[in-house]
């Protein structure tokens, strides 16, 4: 359902970081739904963004970076004090119609009569259960708190995927408003001819991508594995990469470049809420092979190879067996390409715009009542 045409456009400020995949989940809505009349005040918080995504943001909507942090980022609380009221404030400001916060603990301290939409992407509490396979540690148990009160406080709250939506509500409790709303790419569609090599992207300081267990598999693998992406965080966490080939932080293009000369795709995280790496190697034509995890097995369930995370040798085996068999990676390939259309723009657009449309209109039913 889209929002019917108005004299004036509608105006979504919108949360963002240029640290993980949220920035490319942002774009490529916003890429979507800007033909449908909405304009977006891309509100930034976390370290700065590159040139490149100052520029892609900026043809796009409006970029406004607040320096406040993010809240995987912080110690305690205390710490967030100032990020609702500074939205707040900015919305109210910027006369903005809507908020749609993309962590929920945006949502936990704003104070606005505007309609809320939080998107979990991720979050502390569901990292440590899919990581650690543990609840969160005592000192970071503020996050439980912050995390269900954004959730609830939100006139809609969102997933990508329904795995991330049951440990959503494994985490903080059953939530009536939440929704599962996939995630989509904007990267092309490509069947080029390939090289012999594996590729991944990720930030791989980051222990939910699991890149050791990559990096052990490539010294056991036929083809070289070329791995894209940053392998020391903003804390200082640092993946010695011993193996693969790293190529370090990329722009979005290149990373692209890489997954459509690359023959195989290879992600072995351990925790991800959608993975929207294996949906653009998909659309590059890619073979994908798996962490066998939740998410993708609903994902890509009969369109990929999956291995066990926690064992190199299983990732080697796999890789091996496709870097062999010519016939399965190319079938494997179609069948994640043909998969991958699933988690296309226009679903997606359609979604966002129809639950920004039943808000606005809630709103609107409700000022004229009062």
């Amino acid at each position: 359902m889209m929002m019917p045409k108005r004299s004036s456009p509608i105006r979504i400020l919108m949360t963002i970081d240029a640290v993980g995949g949220v920035w490319r989940y942002a774009m490529d809505l916003a890429a979507s739904l800007r033909p449908q009349g909405y304009e977006f005040l891309f509100v930034g918080l976390g370290p700065q963004p590159s040139v490149h995504q100052e520029k892609e943001a900026s043809e796009l909507g409006r970029l406004h970076w607040l320096l406040a942090p993010l809240d995987w980022m912080v110690k305690s609380e205390d710490d967030l004090s100032l990020v609702g009221p500074a939205i707040a404030n900015l919305a109210h400001a910027e006369a903005v119609d809507l908020l749609h916060l993309n962590l929920p603990s945006q949502a936990a301290a704003i104070e606005t009569k505007l309609p809320v939409i939080v998107m979990s992407h991720s979050c502390v509490v569901t990292w440590f259960a899919g990581v650690r396979c543990e609840a969160v540690p005592l000192d970071w148990q503020w996050h439980h708190k912050i995390n269900r009160c954004g959730l609830m406080r939100a006139d809609v709250a969102l997933a990508p995927s329904r795995s991330h939506a049951t440990m959503l509500e494994n985490a903080y409790g059953a939530m009536d408003r939440l929704h599962v709303v996939y995630n989509a790419s904007r990267s092309q569609e490509t069947s080029q001819i390939k090289d012999r090599i594996v590729c991944a992207a990720a930030r791989w300081w980051d222990d939910g991508k699991n890149g050791q267990t990559l990096d052990e598999a490539a010294a056991l693998t036929a083809w070289p594995i070329m791995i894209a992406g940053p392998n020391t965080g903003p804390d200082g966490q640092t993946l010695p990469i011993r193996h693969a080939q790293h190529l370090g932080a990329l722009s979005h293009a290149d990373v692209m470049a890489l997954m459509r000369r690359s023959s195989i795709f290879a992600s072995p995280s351990l925790y991800e809420p959608f993975g929207l790496a294996a949906l653009e190697a998909a659309r590059a034509h890619s073979a994908l092979v798996l962490a066998d995890i939740p998410t993708y097995r609903e994902l890509w369930s009969e369109a990929a190879l999956f291995a066990d995370p926690g064992n190199p040798e299983a990732w080697a085996a796999g890789i091996n067996r496709l870097c062999e068999d010519n016939d399965l990676r190319t079938q494997l390939a179609d069948k994640a390409a043909e998969r991958a259309k699933r988690f296309d723009l226009s679903s997606q657009a359609e979604a966002m715009a129809g639950f920004y449309t039943s808000l606005l209109r809630q709103k609107s039913e409700l000022s004229a009542a009062e």
